[in-house]
């Protein structure tokens, strides 16, 4: 990890890889959505090696007439679309961590319903160009 003093505040440089996701949650299912996040982050962060994992609640999304959030993932007039990303000190660590949560049978949909439709998620892993 390495590590920079700028004026009286440190910052960290350890973040070398982000999972960002995009998903359209029923708005009525906010709280259930909050707790199966908080699960998740914990098995994430403690069993699979992520730095942190970051869920926003969409508060000022607007809908776009050729590509925005909300169309992205199909969201319907009665969903919030939740912007989320997962930091991870390596892709090695990351590929390992995601490999984990595929075998793992708390994250099966068959038996662990998510409190979205995983259907239309969107999904990536990028490579931290900036931070700043």
């Amino acid at each position: 990890i390495a590590s920079c003093l700028v004026g009286s505040e440190m910052c960290i440089r350890d973040r070398s890889y982000i999972d960002g996701f995009v998903v359209a949650v029923p708005s009525i299912n906010k709280e259930e959505y909050k707790a199966y996040a908080k699960q998740c982050i914990k098995i994430f962060r403690e069993e699979y090696g992520a730095l942190s994992c970051t869920e926003c609640w969409g508060e000022d999304v607007p809908a776009g007439e050729v590509t925005s959030f909300p169309l992205a993932v199909q969201a319907k007039a009665d969903e919030t679309v939740v912007f989320s990303w997962i930091t991870w000190p390596s892709k090695e660590v990351r590929d390992q961590g995601m490999q984990k949560c595929m075998n793992d049978p708390r994250f099966d949909p068959a038996t662990a319903p998510m409190p979205f439709d995983g259907k239309r998620m969107i999904y990536g892993g990028f490579e931290v160009l900036v931070d700043e």
